[in-house]
């Protein structure tokens, strides 16, 4: 049964790879594609980024809901990889920035797969091992990532935007075929009846986490404000996926290492270390714009991508009841998205009416709060 089930653990981890392959040929210049190819402004760059979160927070927690509902994991797994595949094809035909938008929403719609898929390997972890295995799951994300970027960097002055758009829907069809034919579905028993959810079903120390994450996620705007501010501060453009590159490597490299540390530390231990390179993120963007300290602020930005969503995650799992535990990683991603909508809708502001480093100041402040927060936490 152990061998059975890292075997489905490793075809997602596989399956997620692929599907980041395809998405980061496209991530890296897609604040460009959207600012300079289709003429859009800050504000509305951050708007649409703004609003594709906010549909993977309402899809994550629909397909959660329905997911315990009905006891079925699988259909919104390959269903949301197909969504992805569909609106690459979509980008590439794209001629003003609401194109882009429609299918921004449809790609993010893409995320039905998550709260089934993370419940799924919550269910086939245990204890000892949840913080690897949902590590596993974001090293092979950032893995393709890797491999995405550097395909990007070979490809796009060769293709540009459009056939580069193309060929990023292939690697996402695989993952559709793959997860269709190779994920067995077990029926389930245990819950015949899904008994609905409340907040009443959600314990003290859940709720208090959901609050923190809430607030650091207000604070904590798009990747795309980070490339911008290097074209700012003198990058130019054919390097910035570099940058790109750069803190996906690390996140690939350290997802795995932060799990395993927050298998033997604890899953606080590890948020507060995340928390905390966010934080001196902005501090190095504020006081700092020279090339080696920009260099810094995307090394400490993969640190933070590494720890943050893997243990996340498996924290939010340990504190749902079984039951819900779909319904409760639906709504924990709902929540996130939800907040990422005002974080980069007001970070775009905040660039345009006040100044570029108005954002990171705000950000640093909903940081400190959603520490002290965290600090009231207790683990299982």
């Amino acid at each position: 049964m152990a061998k059975e089930n890292k075997k489905t653990i490793v075809l997602f981890a596989l399956a997620s790879f692929l599907n980041d392959l395809g998405s980061d040929m496209i991530f890296p210049i897609w604040p460009f594609f959207i600012t300079t190819f289709l003429g859009a402004n800050m504000t509305v760059l951050g708007f649409i980024d703004g609003i594709g979160e906010a549909v993977v927070s309402l899809a994550q927690a629909g397909a959660g809901y329905f997911s315990d509902k009905i006891k079925k994991r699988k259909v919104f797994i390959w269903t949301g990889y197909l969504f992805s595949a569909l609106s690459r094809l979509g980008y590439a035909f794209s001629a003003i920035f609401t194109h882009a938008l429609f299918f921004r929403i449809l790609d993010r719609l893409g995320k039905i797969r998550g709260a089934p898929r993370d419940a799924i390997i919550a269910d086939l972890s245990t204890r000892e091992n949840r913080g690897q295995n949902f590590g596993l799951l974001r090293m092979l994300d950032n893995l393709g990532a890797v491999g995405g970027i550097i395909l990007c960097l070979l490809l796009f002055e060769v293709l540009g935007y459009r056939k580069l758009f193309l060929l990023a829907a292939i690697p996402s069809f695989i993952s559709v075929f793959l997860i269709f034919s190779g994920i067995k579905e077990k029926r389930a028993v245990e819950f015949k009846i899904y008994p609905g959810l409340s907040l009443a079903n959600l314990n003290r120390d859940l709720k208090i986490f959901l609050f923190s994450s809430a607030l650091f996620a207000l604070g904590s705007f798009s990747y795309s404000f980070l490339l911008i501010y290097a074209k700012e501060f003198e990058f130019q453009i054919k390097y910035i996926p570099l940058l790109y590159l750069l803190f996906t490597a690390l996140a690939f490299l350290f997802s795995l290492p932060f799990g395993w540390l927050a298998d033997k530390r604890g899953r606080k231990f590890v948020l507060v270390l995340a928390y905390f390179f966010w934080g001196l993120v902005c501090l190095t963007f504020i006081y700092r714009q020279s090339y080696p300290a920009i260099l810094l602020a995307f090394i400490l930005y993969g640190l933070h991508k590494g720890a943050l969503e893997p243990v996340q995650r498996a924290l939010v799992s340990e504190l749902a009841p079984a039951a819900y535990r779909a319904s409760i990683l639906g709504g924990f991603q709902m929540l996130l998205g939800l907040c990422a909508l005002p974080a980069s809708f007001l970070a775009g502001l905040l660039w345009e009416k006040a100044s570029l480093f108005t954002p990171l100041y705000f950000s640093l402040g909903l940081t400190s709060l959603a520490l002290i927060t965290l600090g009231l936490v207790r683990e299982r």
